[in-house]
């Protein structure tokens, strides 16, 4: 706890170094491209500094809290596995398990794709429910961390899944209907964001360093591909199954047989 106040210092201190580069652009252009002076320059200093301290307090909550906790859940998951016989990927239910759920939970609660779920519902006309396509995202984190902690485990290759995973997403997306299409590749990039990313990556960092023959730095990194690949997938399906049930709703229905025509002549 006594370093907190150097940590907090060092996290402001980056912070402020990584947006200057980013208000010189942005300045530069207002005054020299566009020739206007800043609009409302009092409210754009207050909101600078606040963004400054938000970012300040997350980077350090993200190394003092949620590194340190996705790997103790690494740790006490793996911790009762047997290590003797060597690395079973059966052993390592819990783990699949947990990750799924982990991922699914963190991006119901993502920010970024609340936000872009209710943009696509507003400018769907409803078409796209929001919580649909919330859900629709959220299993295919779940599937995909599940899926990325198994790899870890087994120890295979990324670039086997990587290949596979967007091949199957270039023959989604030959089928999937125009409209959905943008929207599915957004939507693997916003499960990218601020809560998924920091406790899905401890997730891993710990997995692989609790694992026999698994190296952090090799093993350990590629759950975040996972994350944006596989909710392409489930969102054109998502769409796809919508798509068919509106289609069948607007079939019109048979006609029923006239009494005549059971008659006999």
């Amino acid at each position: 706890m006594s370093d907190l106040p150097v940590l907090l210092w060092e996290s402001l201190r980056d912070t402020a170094l990584a947006l200057v580069p980013i208000v010189a652009l942005l300045a530069l252009f207002q005054l020299a491209v566009l020739r206007r002076p800043l609009p409302r320059l009092r409210e754009l200093v207050v909101g600078l500094g606040m963004v400054v301290l938000g970012m300040t307090l997350f980077l350090t909550g993200l190394g003092q809290a949620l590194f340190p906790l996705g790997r103790l859940m690494a740790e006490q998951l793996t911790e009762s596995v047997p290590v003797d016989g060597g690395v079973a990927w059966s052993d390592y239910a819990w783990v699949y398990a947990f990750g799924a759920a982990i991922g699914f939970a963190t991006t119901i609660a993502e920010p970024a794709l609340i936000a872009v779920a209710l943009k696509a519902e507003d400018v769907s006309g409803g078409t796209i429910g929001a919580w649909g396509l919330r859900i629709a995202v959220a299993v295919g984190v779940a599937i995909g961390i599940g899926l990325g902690c198994f790899r870890i485990v087994t120890g295979t290759p990324l670039a086997a899944y990587v290949v596979v995973g967007y091949l199957l997403v270039l023959l989604q997306a030959s089928r999937a209907p125009r409209p959905i299409l943008a929207l599915a590749f957004d939507t693997g990039g916003v499960t990218t964001s601020t809560v998924t990313v920091p406790l899905v990556a401890a997730l891993g960092l710990g997995l692989a360093s609790t694992i026999p023959g698994r190296s952090p730095l090799v093993d350990g990194f590629g759950l975040i591909a996972f994350a944006s690949m596989v909710p392409m997938m489930t969102v054109m399906a998502y769409a796809g199954l919508g798509s068919a049930r509106s289609r069948s709703s607007r079939r019109p229905a048979r006609p029923a047989p006239h009494p005549r025509d059971h008659q006999e002549v």
